[in-house]
């Protein structure tokens, strides 16, 4: 096993530890402050108006489709270590797509694919 495919094995392996033990969430999570209808709350108030929130939203792509939910304050860590395992898997799969690549370039399509 030369040093690519010892590479392309730890990859892999790396790869099967976030799929079984982690889950993956695309997107970024961003916070937001928002203003009411109401003409007499204190969102309104002309000299110091205190608007509502945070609200925080996860908001990402899925399929060609942009979508978004709210995330709870509670919930809000771990919404964002989904987010962070999910940039861990895309680095790890891409890491692996260029070295199934660079294989290929030098020693041609494997019959096998174990």
């Amino acid at each position: 096993m030369n040093q690519k495919e010892r590479k392309i094995k730890q990859l892999k392996e790396k790869l099967a530890f976030l799929i079984r033990h982690k889950i993956i969430l695309p997107g970024g999570i961003s916070r937001h402050f928002n203003v009411c209808g109401k003409p007499t709350c204190r969102c309104k108030d002309p000299k110091q108006p205190m608007k509502h929130g945070p609200y925080y939203q996860l908001s990402f792509t899925l399929e060609g489709r942009s979508s978004s939910f709210f995330v709870k304050e509670k919930d809000l860590l771990q919404a964002r270590q989904f987010v962070e395992d999910h940039g861990r898997f895309r680095k790890l799969s891409t890491a692996l797509i260029r070295g199934y690549v660079g294989l290929i370039r030098q020693h041609g399509f494997i019959r096998n694919s174990k």
